[in-house]
């Protein structure tokens, strides 16, 4: 078994772990709940939960990792040994989400090569993104590549692989998302009923609250969509804070660590909404952000880069690159945390580890892109909706695992082996752990409320 490495230092985790946070969640789901939910209403709801309920439980996994040492399949049982089934979900998680995302993240090389190619008409056409994936071959081939560019920099190990990369592609992505952002605050058009609209327009969309017909059943559905987001901008319940906690020095401040994810975290949601809602309301108005998830980033996105022109050409390069980014960052810490599992449990290799995973994350991702044509079917889910494949492996995952992964932690945590356990791990370096009260009060009493709510609306039990 290989020695476990360190994160080279605390801005090495800091920057792996916001490349982890800064997924195509943060890209494609925010700002679709943001502006379904009132814009700046959302905005203040998920700071609030940010600083809160999503902090308790990024605190809680980054320490549960670097206290024991030990990937998610383990790390639980070190903490308590009756919990160990939290560890083999926290490892089966990663494990089901890194087939579709290596599918998600093969349609987005396509999209990127289609701007790069001079073919972005095309992909502004109707019917074009349905044509790509119910393919029976191309959608294949995509994501074959993008999976052997996660596990290759996962051969490369945590400092030359993991590290390094973060070193790169996160100021990168980052300076990309602020250029266009700035694009998209620029623009004006004007449409075929002689309307004008602005990126400024869009922008006021985005940021005030919107109170109009504020109801009880509204809000509810706001905090709930806020603390969904939460899983997906923070990577927690997934196993990926536990393994990258494990890669922690402990001579690392953690405090201050946590509070630079969250920093991190929130500037590209933030920007990510800046980006998009602006652009999209400019040029097809409020029906424009009605689309959501792949429809918005592969359809309606590509439509409003058409319709700027010469100017659009660039600006969807840098869009679908900046995209690809945030997917191989987020990719590879999804990827990693089944890796670590496997080193850990079954005393195996980096090389051996990667390797595992590549072949199942294969063959399920060829299971995946052939649930579009050969293996087509529409299953009813719970939440009112229909799904194939990739949509049944993202509704047990993220609707199910995680609200239960979250809640079990919260309770062991929380009432089983103590919140101190945490906190003394947090101050071990001498660090004043400021938040301490408001980590034990989530930890104990308001985050796994919060978390049974979610888990009922998400599974279909309730709606508001």
């Amino acid at each position: 078994m290989e020695s476990r490495k360190s994160f080279g230092g605390s801005f090495g985790f800091v920057l792996a772990a916001a490349g982890s946070a800064v997924g195509l969640g943060n890209i494609w789901r925010f700002p679709y709940l943001a502006a379904k939910d009132g814009g700046g209403l959302f905005l203040l709801i998920y700071l609030i939960l940010l600083l809160t309920f999503g902090f308790a439980l990024l605190t809680t996994e980054i320490a549960i990792g670097r206290k024991t040492k030990q990937g998610p399949l383990t790390a639980y049982s070190r903490i308590c040994k009756k919990w160990r089934w939290l560890g083999l979900l926290a490892c089966l998680i990663p494990a089901i989400i890194m087939p579709y995302y290596s599918a998600i993240g093969g349609w987005v090389i396509k999209y990127f090569l289609a701007f790069t190619t001079g073919s972005y008409v095309e992909a502004a056409q109707d019917g074009y993104f349905v044509g790509f994936i119910t393919a029976q071959h191309e959608p294949l081939v995509y994501m074959f590549l993008f999976l052997m560019a996660c596990t290759a920099i996962i051969l490369l190990g945590v400092n030359k692989g993991i590290e390094a990369s973060s070193k790169i592609i996160m100021p990168a992505l980052i300076i990309l998302i602020i250029a266009i952002a700035i694009y998209s605050l620029a623009i004006t058009h004007t449409d075929a009923n002689g309307v004008t609209r602005s990126g400024m327009d869009g922008l006021l969309i985005y940021l005030i609250p919107n109170f109009e017909g504020l109801t009880f059943s509204h809000f509810m559905s706001v905090l709930v969509d806020a603390m969904g987001q939460l899983f997906f901008s923070l990577s927690v319940a997934m196993g990926i804070m536990v393994a990258y906690g494990s890669y922690v020095s402990d001579k690392a401040d953690a405090v201050a660590s946590v509070n630079r994810i969250e920093f991190f975290d929130t500037l590209v949601s933030f920007l990510a909404g800046m980006l998009i809602i602006p652009a999209v309301f400019t040029f097809m108005g409020s029906e424009g952000l009605s689309a959501s998830g792949p429809g918005l980033m592969f359809i309606s996105l590509p439509k409003v880069f058409e319709s700027m022109g010469t100017a659009g050409i660039i600006v969807g390069i840098m869009f679908f690159l900046m995209v690809l980014f945030a997917a191989v960052t987020s990719a590879v810490s999804i990827m990693e945390a089944v890796v670590s599992s496997f080193m850990d449990y079954f005393h195996i290799t980096r090389v051996k580890a990667a390797l595992a995973e590549f072949a199942i994350a294969l063959v399920f991702g060829t299971i995946v892109c052939l649930g579009y044509n050969v293996f087509y079917f529409e299953l009813p889910l719970p939440t009112g909706s229909t799904g194939q494949v990739l949509d049944v492996m993202d509704y047990i995952s993220n609707s199910i695992f995680m609200p239960i992964i979250s809640i079990g932690t919260c309770i062991m945590i929380g009432w089983v082996v103590g919140p101190q356990v945490i906190i003394d791990e947090m101050e071990k370096n001498g660090e004043t752990f400021s938040r301490k009260y408001i980590y034990i009060a989530m930890i104990k009493f308001i985050a796994p409320v919060l978390l049974f709510i979610l888990f009922l609306k998400s599974s279909g039990m309730i709606s508001f």
